[in-house]
């Protein structure tokens, strides 16, 4: 489940005024299917990949997940800043927290700073740190209710993916 709300904040997303091309700021995003990954990608860089051959493409903007083999889409975390400016789902995590969560840990109520409303399990969540740097995105494993509840050593949410797999994941980019 993606951790942004449907409607409006995906209009956001593809009415994004594109920074990209000879007329800067007149342009849309849009999605992109290429081989089993979905490219975020302005309509003007997607004119001029026209020209390439797609045997020869072997990337266009901004890659937010693939499709695997058994047809599930996965989100990479390249699409943490599109996620992190539309989330209606966010907890920020305090200082102490922030390593072991990069380290792929999940998020301990001790180490929850804040948390919005209104979150179900289940949900799709963004994490920041303190100072609204957003870390990564995760899924929710308790509701804000029953997180006011939780011993501190209780999961809030489940471990997605972080801006530390960047590091991880070194040798193979």
């Amino acid at each position: 489940m993606l951790p942004i709300s449907r409607g409006n904040n995906l209009n956001n997303i593809v009415e994004n005024p594109s920074h990209e091309g000879p007329d800067p700021g007149s342009g849309r995003y849009c999605f992109r299917l290429h081989e089993n990954k979905v490219y975020y990608v302005s309509e003007s860089l997607v004119k001029h990949a026209t020209n390439i051959a797609r045997t020869q493409l072997v990337s266009l903007g901004t890659c937010i997940g693939r499709f695997t083999h058994g047809g599930k889409f996965h989100l990479t975390v390249q699409c943490l800043s599109l996620l992190a400016s539309n989330a209606k789902h966010k907890v920020w995590l305090k200082p102490t927290s922030e390593m072991s969560f990069l380290y792929e840990s999940h998020v301990l109520k001790g180490g929850l700073g804040r948390i919005t409303e209104n979150i179900v399990p289940g949900d799709g969540v963004v994490v920041f740190s303190m100072s609204d740097v957003p870390l990564g995105f995760e899924i929710a494993a308790k509701s804000t209710q029953d997180c006011r509840k939780l011993d501190p050593n209780g999961i809030v949410v489940l471990h997605q993916t972080d801006i530390g797999e960047y590091l991880r994941m070194e040798d193979e980019l």
